[in-house]
């Protein structure tokens, strides 16, 4: 089968998000520009969903769907998809094609993971970074170029760790040091940040379309791609030049906390009061007075607590209650509570600190938050670590805030302030 398109892209990963974010994207440059480059998929595991789509010449329909109505493109941008399970020769016969230059990937948080009993004999490894480097290691044998890496796993720092398990996979495997200064100088690892909710298959959904699609995708329109390493990928692929909202930049730091404080941060201050009162999506909880105007106060907050443009911060929060509302997401506010504890840690806690250093004073509306998250975990429906659960429970407010096991830190300087908030006491 003749390719339509150059193959340039080497794609980990067949599910939904990187179909509907990185397939979606390449698809509207390839109309856009003359980029014209084809996608060869890599199912990372063993089961997976490369057989549908290779049922289907690789062709699916993506619909973008929320407040701002229905976008339905055609995506068949992806050329070829391999299962090194299968066939192993195939899989490693991609490091033969010169045209290659990108290699994306998402192959979920736990996917950047170095496992000491991979080997290099083995059909394939059984870790995404021990696949990609028996991949490298051909490559580097050929005497061909390297790749410029964007992975899109939700961890920190995703390219720095993809790169530091490639060069443990080097050391374990005794694959020499001409191999080391290979990956070091002529492979690029950039560091990535990757927003947009995507919802996936339309279950139960009947859609006019073109052909019989099943491997339809959706997703939100809002897409953000953020990217630090390579400040001249827009020469290679340009996202700029067709309205993507994709930045290059050495902030990427500054980003991560927009997104985690701004987005998450609301998802994780409102779902425990939420669910006390009965409120049992996110779209509901827009609709619900009570809860819509503790959001707002939260976000109202959270933004004055970031040394950050506050223009800039306004906007993003404007755009997550546009996202928080779309009418096609079905968001339950059940399975966003799982491990509040340790979400607030991360994603509210540094807020009210930063609020309080800037302003002398702890922010009401994100205080009273932390007090609905004991209560919840008290009369409410957790589901986190029992250890959790239990201190939650069963301590008094001043117990629970004192324990650094579960923020780090020693906040029972809060105690009487959450007490005073709260609808149970022990």
């Amino acid at each position: 089968m003749t390719n339509k398109r150059p193959l340039k892209v080497i794609q980990f990963g067949e599910g939904g998000f990187l179909r509907g974010f990185v397939d979606w994207m390449l698809q509207i440059v390839n109309e856009k520009t003359d980029f014209d480059g084809g996608v060869a998929v890599v199912q990372p595991i063993k089961e997976g969903l490369c057989d549908l789509l290779t049922a289907q010449n690789c062709v699916y329909t993506h619909l973008c769907r929320g407040c701002e109505g229905v976008d339905i493109k055609k995506i068949d941008v992806i050329e070829k998809c391999i299962k090194p399970y299968d066939n192993f020769d195939q899989y490693i016969a991609l490091a033969e094609n010169k045209d290659f230059r990108f290699i994306v990937s998402n192959t979920t948080e736990s996917g950047i993971a170095f496992n000491p009993e991979d080997k290099m004999t083995d059909r394939p490894a059984s870790s995404f970074p021990g696949k990609l480097t028996q991949l490298l290691y051909k490559r580097y044998e050929l005497g061909l170029d390297g790749f410029v890496f964007l992975p899109c796993e939700l961890i920190d720092k995703n390219g720095a760790q993809l790169k530091r398990c490639i060069l443990q996979y080097a050391e374990l495997w005794n694959l020499g040091d001409g191999f080391v200064s290979w990956i070091e100088n002529e492979n690029i690892f950039t560091n990535t940040l990757v927003d947009r909710i995507n919802t996936g298959y339309p279950r139960g959904e009947k859609l006019e379309l073109d052909f019989d699609d099943r491997m339809v995708n959706t997703s939100e329109y809002f897409h953000l791609w953020v990217i630090d390493g390579y400040d001249k990928l827009f020469e290679e692929i340009p996202f700029d030049k067709c309205g993507l909202n994709v930045i290059l930049t050495k902030e990427l730091e500054r980003y991560r906390t927009r997104k985690v404080r701004i987005l998450n941060g609301s998802h994780t201050s409102m779902i425990p009061y939420a669910l006390l009162l009965g409120v049992e999506t996110v779209g509901e909880c827009l609709k619900n007075e009570v809860i819509s105007a503790h959001l707002k106060n939260c976000q109202a907050e959270i933004v004055d607590s970031l040394d950050m443009n506050r223009d800039e911060a306004l906007e993003y929060a404007d755009s997550v209650m546009v996202r928080f509302a779309n009418p096609y997401i079905q968001h339950k506010c059940q399975s966003i509570a799982l491990n509040s504890v340790s979400k607030f840690k991360v994603r509210v806690l540094p807020s009210i600190l930063q609020y309080e250093e800037k302003f002398g004073k702890t922010p009401k509306t994100l205080m009273f938050s932390f007090a609905k998250l004991i209560d919840f975990y008290r009369v409410g429906t957790p589901d986190d670590a029992a250890d959790v659960t239990e201190k939650m429970k069963t301590g008094t407010v001043k117990e629970i805030l004192a324990d650094a096991s579960l923020w780090g830190q020693d906040l029972s300087r809060y105690a009487d302030e959450v007490e005073s908030y709260a609808d149970t006491h022990k």
